[in-house]
């Protein structure tokens, strides 16, 4: 096995992030004299501010010596405290993950960050090359490559609100429409005729197009307003791609399509309250699955609708509860709606300088037509001692009727099924905003005794894999 796990890769990739230049000289002008009478030091003192990016001076607005410094002074404040809060409220950006979802206050936050005139730019990529291999009758070996590239666009207006703008791209379907060996996973189809079983689907070229408004009332309470073609609604944890406890992972978790498959819609439009650590939010969105058809951009009908509270009680913790109402989610059982509830705990904590550690312990259930229910569990956790080493753990557990046909062809018979998987990736770092990483996980799959003449008993598998980063 650790032969067929550790082959060569096939070929390399490279990925390149281009962000608008700065509109900002990085270095700091001292303020000229002013004119008589008022005297001015002949040089200026040292600013402890020099080397920021910081908004040209304005020759109408004046301090009362006559010099653009006051001015200078005041929009860099007000320019480091919007690179420090959200889009969407007056929180850390930290708090921000997928969508419109939370996770703790302590998470990371990562990414390259410029300026140019009244906007602020943000973006980040990570791009895996990955060696699959599942072993059994029902397994497969496949390299492909995954991950995303995502940018986004701010403008801060002086009554307190802020417009924003994300986009977001995977180089999944390049993989093809058949995605990648996962066993026991299950959900959404290749040809449009038939399931894809023990396959991870791709995810679209564009994942997230999405804009957003956020208004501050008061030193409390916001309102905010976000629509995506695509875009996540508001239902879930945050996507496993965008969950620190999950996100240096390139093994998508089986508990998929309970949990956060509707992080990518064709329409959602989001109503949102926040009070202080508190948010209550509503969407409207499509409820069909994408199609096979990983390139195109799909036409919004919000025919279904989801609601979710979400509390972060501590800089340390981040707690949610959703409900969501799906029309037809699977485009092969058109004529079936679902129901689904979700609930998780998202804990995060430092270690020294450098170090975090983040742990999810999620649940999900969907429920159908006939009110027969499904759940799902999920606990995953990441532990980074430094920049260097990223160690990762998940346990699934879901009940599934789709891993055999059903004597018509459809669904067959409720299992419970397993899986656990482990694993570290090495980082080096190559540049102030660029990481190259290796790493591998293994993982072992359990199944019932009426699957293990399918799956020739317990299978296990494992991946190898490399990574470029940015920001």
């Amino acid at each position: 096995m650790a032969a067929r796990l550790f082959a060569p890769f096939a070929g390399a990739s490279l990925l390149a992030l281009a962000l608008p230049a700065s509109a900002q000289d990085h270095s700091h002008h001292p303020a000229p004299p002013a004119p008589a009478p008022t005297p001015v030091p002949a040089t200026p003192p040292a600013d402890p501010h020099a080397g920021h990016d910081m908004p040209a001076a304005s020759p109408d607005r004046q301090t009362p010596d006559g010099g653009p410094q006051a001015h200078d002074m005041s929009a860099m404040a007000e320019s480091e405290d919007h690179a420090m809060t959200s889009p969407l409220g007056h929180w850390p950006m930290t708090r921000d993950a997928s969508g419109t979802s939370w996770q703790p206050d302590l998470s990371e936050h990562g990414g390259v960050h410029a300026t140019r005139g009244d906007w602020a730019f943000m973006g980040h990529a990570t791009l895996n090359l990955t060696h699959d291999w599942q072993d059994g009758p029902r397994g497969d070996e496949k390299t492909f490559v995954g991950g995303m590239l995502m940018g986004s666009a701010r403008r801060d207006f002086a009554d307190g609100s802020t417009l924003n703008f994300r986009g977001m791209l995977s180089p999944e379907p390049f993989m093809g429409k058949d995605g990648f060996p996962l066993l026991l996973a299950a959900g959404e189809t290749a040809d449009g005729a038939t399931p894809l079983i023990d396959r991870q689907h791709p995810h679209e070229l564009v994942m997230e197009l999405s804009a957003s408004y956020a208004r501050r009332l008061t030193d409390h309470d916001s309102v905010f307003a976000y629509i995506g073609l695509p875009g996540e609604p508001a239902f879930g944890p945050p996507a496993f791609m965008h969950r620190m406890s999950a996100m240096d992972s390139p093994e998508a978790p089986i508990t998929h399509h309970w949990l956060d498959s509707t992080h990518i819609v064709f329409g959602v439009a989001t109503l949102g309250w926040v009070h202080d650590g508190f948010k209550l939010e509503a969407s409207s969105f499509r409820g069909r699955e994408p199609d096979e058809d990983r390139y195109d951009i799909e036409s919004p009908e919000l025919d279904s609708w989801s609601a979710r509270a979400s509390w972060n009680p501590s800089p340390e913790w981040s707690l949610q509860a959703s409900y969501a109402d799906v029309t037809a989610p699977e485009q092969l059982e058109p004529d079936e709606d679902e129901t689904r509830w979700s609930a998780s705990a998202i804990h995060a904590r430092r270690l020294g300088a450098e170090g975090w550690w983040s742990s999810t312990l999620a649940w999900g259930r969907k429920i159908n037509d006939h009110g027969e229910s499904k759940d799902a569990w999920l606990l995953e956790t990441a532990v980074s001692p430094d920049d260097r080493w990223t160690v990762f753990a998940r346990a699934e557990r879901i009940e599934t009727d789709e891993l055999l046909p059903g004597p018509g062809g459809g669904h067959g018979d409720l299992h419970t099924v397993s899986k656990a998987s482990f694993g570290a990736v090495h980082d080096w770092r190559l540049a102030e905003h660029v990481r190259f990483g290796v790493g591998a996980l293994y993982s072992l799959n359990r199944v019932p005794e009426a699957l293990e003449p399918a799956y020739g008993g317990d299978p296990d598998g494992g991946m190898v894999f490399v990574r470029l980063k940015i920001g």
